[in-house]
């Protein structure tokens, strides 16, 4: 079972994380088999780390929830909120496998989260630019709850643009780069 995970930075919270940095990577290792794609979210301003997105093959919902809540910055109160959901890889693939590589051009994380009926369940026909796509689903899977996608775009309008409009509660458009050890 696939699962989107994003963790949130409290405010004022960057020196903290930033001390744990080794104990995050290390957690980090012991999953790196399970990886489809991760990497830290960034502020426009200064590009600081806002927040962590992890995809992740686990065998349950219960192992996606340990997961995000045994996670080194968040025993120690870096993050503000988690969202832990179920998702579906429509692309496939991993980031690693990302034809557009681990660096250029400016990369962002699209959040649609889900009003009535579900939207984006197939990925738009152009596809170079998509590092991860996919459906945000219940824990059994049955419900859409929305879509996330990981993408290189070339500002976030255009970014925002990969979901359908008026299809979502709210689009969180956030900068993204690839994650993991250098």
């Amino acid at each position: 079972m696939e699962f989107f995970v994003h963790h949130r930075d409290r405010p004022h919270s960057r020196a903290a994380r930033h001390g744990l940095r080794e104990e995050h990577w290390s957690y980090m290792d012991g999953f790196a088999a399970a990886m489809i794609a991760r990497g830290p979210t960034l502020s426009d301003g200064d590009g600081a780390p806002t927040g962590s997105v992890h995809i992740l093959d686990l065998p349950d919902p219960a192992a996606a929830r340990s997961f995000a809540f045994d996670e080194p910055c968040y025993q120690a109160g870096v993050y503000r909120d988690v969202l832990v959901r179920r998702w579906r890889n429509l692309l496939g693939r991993t980031m690693a496998e990302f034809p557009g590589g681990r660096t250029g051009g400016n990369r962002y994380l699209v959040l649609g989260l889900g009003a009535g009926r579900p939207a984006d369940l197939t990925p738009p026909p152009e596809r170079d630019e998509l590092i991860a796509y996919g459906p945000l689903l219940s824990d059994d899977g049955s419900a859409w709850l929305g879509t996330a996608v990981l993408l290189r775009a070339p500002d976030p309008h255009a970014a925002r643009a990969v979901l359908t409009a008026h299809h979502y509660a709210a689009v969180e458009v956030h900068r993204w780069q690839f994650g993991g050890r250098a």
